[in-house]
């Protein structure tokens, strides 16, 4: 959204696009709480999973906990940008992550390399470098066990890596696997995203506008009636109120009205219910 639409309504940023600021994010007590969980873990060490449907907020729960691991001392955090990588690659990224240089076709060798650096970190920092895995339902599964294998040592009794992997259901099936349970019991913090209320949408949708510096953009009724049509999905929420405000900037509207929410609504509800037209033979 360029900046003229943006001062058409006094915004800071388009407030349901993807890459809103994470003050733009609302935190619920549950997130607050699993980005507690995970900032003591990062003192011992070990494995965090964030698990739930398409839309839920995974995604902008990961983004809330960097920002508040971001405002501690001495904090080291890796984002695996790739999760589908083979392992060649899942190294090379580790090792730019971390800043040593590794050599992919001798793993024995890029493993010593950073459990020796993440040792020396912990020794430093008394805390554990963090790893965050988005979409972790694509890691390969011989990435997944390397990356459970090289995040200890001592026969297990050390931990040197902190890891918080998050995915949709796919990732929960395989964990609850015979080939993953190793990893799976490995899981000292959880935390499953639900369908929000729409009661929890319309918090959201406030506090988004709040942020953005327009709380009256919309009527109190077109947020209700938004968050009753998202059926308890962040994203699909999102979404609907962007096209929303791209419809009333298109209008010079001054307001998101109810008369505007039946126009759009009415229009896609047309768009959808066309049949496509088979021509005859």
């Amino acid at each position: 959204m360029n900046k003229k639409l943006l001062a058409l309504y006094g915004l800071k940023w388009n407030p349901f696009a993807p890459g809103v600021p994470v003050e733009a994010l609302h935190v619920t007590a549950r997130v607050e709480s699993f980005c507690w969980r995970v900032r003591q873990l990062t003192g011992e060490g070990g494995f965090a999973l964030v698990t739930g449907a398409p839309g839920t907020g995974k995604s902008a729960a990961l983004r809330i906990l960097a920002a508040s691991l971001a405002m501690q001392r001495d904090v080291k955090l890796g984002v695996i940008s790739r999760p589908q990588a083979n392992i060649a690659d899942f190294y090379r990224e580790m090792g730019d992550l971390f800043g040593v240089e590794l050599h992919p076709h001798n793993r024995w060798a890029g493993a010593k390399v950073l459990r020796q650096r993440w040792q020396a970190y912990i020794d430093a920092t008394l805390s554990r470098p963090l790893l965050i895995v988005d979409e972790a339902q694509e890691i390969q599964s011989a990435v997944l066990a390397e990356l459970r294998l090289l995040s200890s040592a001592e026969l297990d009794s050390h931990i040197l890596l902190t890891v918080v992997l998050a995915g949709d259901g796919r990732l929960a099936d395989r964990l609850r696997s015979d080939e993953f349970l190793p990893l799976d019991s490995r899981m000292r913090v959880r935390l499953a995203m639900e369908r929000a209320t729409p009661q929890d949408l319309q918090d959201c949708l406030r506090h988004a506008l709040q942020q953005a510096g327009a709380p009256a953009l919309m009527t109190g009724e077109v947020i209700a009636a938004l968050c009753d049509h998202a059926q308890g999905n962040l994203r699909t929420l999102m979404i609907m109120a962007d096209e929303l405000l791209a419809a009333a900037a298109q209008r010079e509207a001054r307001q998101i009205d109810e008369t505007l929410f039946f126009e759009v609504c009415a229009a896609a509800t047309a768009g959808d219910s066309k049949a496509p037209i088979r021509r005859r033979r």
